[in-house]
């Protein structure tokens, strides 16, 4: 493929928005899509403020900040999307719904356009033939908060062609960010490692090995941990964290990936993470309280 020269991001959630303001950053015409024009208002809102946060940091001068907010623009139209030469699609974690979309957005996509995907437990392979264009189909795994993390996983599927691979690559290191390449297993390198290690915390917690402040705790101080693993569960959202995990299992039958009966208990009470108030911790006090 040619060199990317404006990208089309799928999704206006909380990646699509990161993905949509950091590629905006760094000078790429933007075009962020979502069927819900709430969507699209929050994530035209929280780019905005977020760039503000690093324009007061003294991270990003107020001309940049501007420039990038020139390069996006918010839509729920599909053929906006479409004729920009990267898409890269951030929508729930549903092999249908994807599929659906990557089939409807071939037909309108020129050639040369490339697919890639944020998907962060399924296999690029399967999107990969979905798109009917193999070869010009990557992963492309983003982590939260888009903006902050410096890792992007770069996923050769085993049709994608060296030119798409390279300009993948490419493309990442643009947007400031360092590029691994991972291949096309479920969970990729980080989510194969971090997953069972998020799921045996909690195995641990439903055993009695300690509390929850104490196994944060010792996770923290006794290995480095930037935070415990409950604390991490909660930011990235429990429905989340078992839902990669019952892909993942379901990908390769091992008991380490299965999410315990605590964590799908919680997930049916409703208690998401930071994103619904409550989790492993209760955010509705300050500082949050570990449950019991």
């Amino acid at each position: 493929m040619s060199q990317v020269d404006s990208v089309g991001v799928l999704g206006a959630g909380l990646m699509g928005a990161g993905i949509a303001q950091v590629a905006a950053v760094a000078g790429y015409r933007t075009v962020c899509r979502d069927v819900s024009q709430d969507a699209l208002a929050k994530a035209q809102a929280s780019i905005a403020k977020s760039l503000a946060r690093f324009v007061e940091k003294g991270n990003l001068n107020a001309a940049d900040r501007d420039a990038a907010l020139r390069h996006l623009t918010f839509t729920d139209d599909l053929d906006a999307v479409a004729h920009t030469s990267l898409v890269i699609e951030a929508v729930t974690e549903d092999l249908a719904v994807k599929n659906t979309l990557f089939t409807d957005l071939n037909v309108r996509s020129p050639h040369r356009t490339v697919f890639a995907s944020n998907t962060s437990s399924l296999t690029i392979g399967a999107m990969a033939v979905a798109s009917n264009r193999p070869d010009r189909f990557v992963g492309l795994h983003f982590f939260n908060p888009v903006p902050l993390m410096p890792l992007v996983e770069v996923v050769r599927g085993v049709t994608t062609s060296e030119s798409t691979m390279s300009a993948a690559m490419e493309f990442v290191q643009r947007l400031g960010k360092v590029p691994i390449e991972a291949r096309d297993t479920s969970g990729f390198i980080v989510n194969l490692l971090l997953v069972p290690y998020l799921l045996d915390a909690v195995r641990a917690l439903e055993r009695g090995a300690g509390t929850v402040t104490d196994i944060d705790r010792g996770m923290k101080l006794g290995c480095g941990y930037p935070m415990g693993p409950f604390t991490l569960l909660d930011f990235v959202g429990l429905d989340t964290t078992m839902r990669i995990g019952e892909i993942m299992f379901e990908e390769y039958r091992e008991t380490r990936y299965a999410p315990p009966p605590l964590l799908k208990r919680m997930v049916l009470a409703g208690w998401l993470g930071r994103k619904s108030g409550r989790g492993f911790y209760d955010y509705s006090q300050d500082p949050p309280r570990a449950m019991g």
